[in-house]
């Protein structure tokens, strides 16, 4: 499976946050796309919209378990996907920010 470390992660990279409703409003990235995997399938074309055409996908999620299922479905659709190694829990420790909606510093549930 196609994978990137949160290091390898540029500003602007496009980002999709596959976590639940609770965990995206306790903290995210900023400019993030949040699309619940339980609402993923439902919701696709909100991603087909908000994509960067000819460009990546950078998916993730707390740890990295159900972003790489979102992965390997985007990868089968033919949309350059790769899962983010890791997820939330290492890019607040490599010190990237963690927002809530309101712009206030948050964390990752």
């Amino acid at each position: 499976m196609p994978t990137v470390e949160v290091t390898d992660l540029k500003d602007g990279d496009f980002l999709l946050d596959v976590r639940e409703d609770d965990e995206w409003q306790a903290g995210h990235a900023e400019g993030a796309l949040h699309i619940p995997i339980s609402e993923f399938v439902a919701r696709y074309g909100e991603l087909t919209e908000a994509a960067p055409q000819d460009g990546r996908v950078h998916v993730i999620c707390r740890s990295g378990g159900r972003s790489a299922q979102v992965t390997m479905y985007l990868v089968q659709q033919g949309i350059d996907a790769v899962n983010v190694d890791g997820g939330m829990q290492v890019w607040q420790s490599a010190g990237r920010p963690v927002i809530t909606d309101d712009g206030k510093p948050g964390f990752v549930l």
